[in-house]
């Protein structure tokens, strides 16, 4: 009997030991996750500044005098020049925070922007989480405090705003392409009816169109579709944005009618273009000629330009296989060609260090792999191997370091965001005030935006399901 007692214990230790290394794995990263978290928190203290839910006041004051039958777009903040600037869609939306406190309101939109903000970030991740073998709840654990911790996160919780909400909506769409194109794998014949619409991906589209009636700058996205050809998501986002529309002129008409008449053409009524935190274009071009006014003729040109660069790359991404990317294009040229660019409107620059970071793993996993089968000699620069096939890289060890360092280096300029400390407001101090270096700082967001937008790479293959069901090809998805 001892002996068996033995054997059994005997047998059960590889088990207790593997349960203990798993406890301290897991206290390791719980340990990890605690840490990010409270370095945010230091982050945000060191170079955010301070906080207090400006605009969501503008909301909320906005909302208490539309429920006490005012008209909305008459309201002016008090000690401001400020008043209600979204469509009234995005006032309806907003109108159940007039029964509550501002504080409470700002906590609560918050509470749920971070929310919103860790499922963006599982649906980006996840691809990749599942390629490298990590474990996605770690992973999305200590990228939120990662994201929350740079400007256009900080500033959208600390005022009180509403990208982060509207950059889920999008982000949605982007997943239910996703879903589509792999259609029949995440759900069975059995599942129940709802389960099969969600991950059908047929409503996709909806949150682009739910985005711009809220905030009309999301249409950019709509042309995207049209011009890749994505009718039925293209035709729904138009639907639902439409749709919407008219039936708040039929629930507010007179805001509706003052909106689309009068308040959308106001554009004083959101600050000077050459403020420092806007990061568009137009601020870019006002702070450079010293002036309030941005040079229209001279925007244009430039506006235009980016357009196409950022929609035709946007296109040749997705026809590429990399959705991501493509909507993260469009997303980038809309901060970019939008007269006022806030920097709490930047939230694309988050896919945008997913997509390199993302590039700068997927070249060093190349690099390691068996040979593969090459092209033409030109199209590595090098002479094919025995029977077609690629030699292995040789240094292997720096294989992807320029787009991770890449990564790093756009996350570390959004952390320390070295606008503020060169921030000038005309006609009292010149943009130039510092000399060449200030004006440089002062602009660094904006020139960052437009360099991606000119040069963020793209990943051939990222969507291989939806690549090989493109060109009807079953089988390039595994060739991939």
């Amino acid at each position: 009997m001892p002996a068996t007692v033995g054997r059994r214990a005997d047998r059960l230790a590889p088990v207790r030991r593997a349960a203990r290394g798993l406890d301290r794995r897991a206290a390791a990263r719980l340990g990890i996750v605690a840490a990010a978290w409270y370095g945010a928190w230091l982050a945000v203290g060191a170079f955010g500044r301070p906080y207090n839910f400006f605009d969501m006041k503008i909301y909320h004051g906005a909302m208490v005098w539309w429920v006490n039958g005012n008209e909305l777009y008459d309201f002016i903040a008090p000690d401001t020049t400020l008043g209600f600037t979204y469509p009234p869609f995005g006032g309806m939306v907003m109108l159940p925070m007039a029964h509550l406190p501002v504080g409470a309101a700002g906590w609560l939109n918050a509470l749920g922007s971070t929310a919103a903000l860790a499922v963006v970030l599982a649906g980006l991740l996840r691809p990749v989480v599942d390629r490298i073998g990590q474990s996605l709840w770690f992973v999305v654990a200590v990228a939120v405090p990662l994201a929350v911790a740079i400007e256009p996160v900080r500033e959208t919780l600390g005022y009180g705003q509403v990208n982060l909400l509207l950059f889920a909506l999008i982000t949605a769409d982007l997943l239910g392409l996703r879903w589509r194109s792999r259609r029949g794998t995440r759900y069975r014949r059995d599942d129940g009816p709802l389960r099969r619409f969600v991950f059908s991906g047929v409503w996709a589209g909806a949150g682009i169109g739910l985005a711009t009636s809220i905030k009309l700058t999301p249409a950019l996205f709509i042309v995207y579709l049209l011009i890749t050809r994505q009718w039925r998501a293209a035709a729904t986002a138009t639907g639902t944005a439409v749709g919407v529309t008219l039936g708040m002129f039929t629930l507010a008409g007179t805001e509706s009618r003052a909106y689309f008449t009068r308040v959308l053409w106001q554009t004083e009524r959101v600050g000077a273009a050459d403020m420092t935190p806007n990061q568009s274009l137009a601020g870019l071009l006002a702070r450079l000629y010293d002036s309030i006014e941005t040079p229209g003729l001279l925007w244009l040109a430039f506006a235009v330009l980016v357009l196409a660069l950022g929609l035709s790359r946007a296109a040749n991404a997705r026809a590429d296989g990399d959705e991501l990317t493509a909507f993260t294009l469009v997303g980038l040229t809309t901060n970019v060609i939008s007269p006022i660019s806030w920097t709490h409107h930047l939230v694309w620059v988050i896919p945008a260090i997913v997509v390199l970071a993302d590039a700068a793993l997927r070249r060093r996993e190349a690099s390691r792999g068996p040979l593969q089968r090459s092209g033409p000699a030109s199209s590595y620069g090098g002479p094919p191997g025995v029977n077609g096939l690629r030699p292995p890289i040789w240094y292997p060890t720096m294989t992807g370091f320029r787009h991770g360092a890449v990564a790093v280096l756009l996350y570390l300029l959004f952390l320390v965001s070295p606008i503020w400390p060169y921030e000038h407001q005309l006609p009292e101090v010149s943009h130039y005030a510092d000399g060449l270096f200030g004006a440089l700082m002062e602009n660094s967001l904006a020139l960052a935006l437009i360099v991606l937008v000119a040069a963020l790479p793209w990943r051939p293959g990222a969507e291989p399901a939806f690549y090989a069901e493109r060109r009807g090809r079953p089988d390039l998805a595994a060739r991939r």
